[in-house]
């Protein structure tokens, strides 16, 4: 059985979060915060169930971390400036 879930990343460096959406499969984002962490990127990744005491993003509160709109969108820019650094060279 599927379950929906809330995909949720924090920046630990700037101690900040967003509510990225609901999904049912969290395997590419999961992929996508362990590449990012592989770089050095102080990312988590945290998955909730919807429930009724989450049923919207704005029902979420990490202590210490402040809401940021488009963190998400951020770290993705920021994931791909280092791989373009890079340049192609692979481990």
């Amino acid at each position: 059985m599927n379950f929906k879930q809330w995909l949720i990343i924090k920046d630990d460096k700037k101690r900040t979060f967003e509510v990225v959406s609901q999904s049912v499969s969290e395997n590419a984002f999961h992929n996508l915060v362990t590449a990012m962490q592989r770089e050095g990127m102080h990312v988590t990744s945290v998955l909730e169930p919807v429930t009724n005491k989450h049923s919207s993003k704005e029902s979420f509160k990490f202590t210490g971390y402040t809401r940021e709109e488009g963190l998400y969108d951020r770290l993705c820019k920021e994931h791909r400036d280092i791989m373009m650094k890079h340049d192609g060279h692979w481990e």
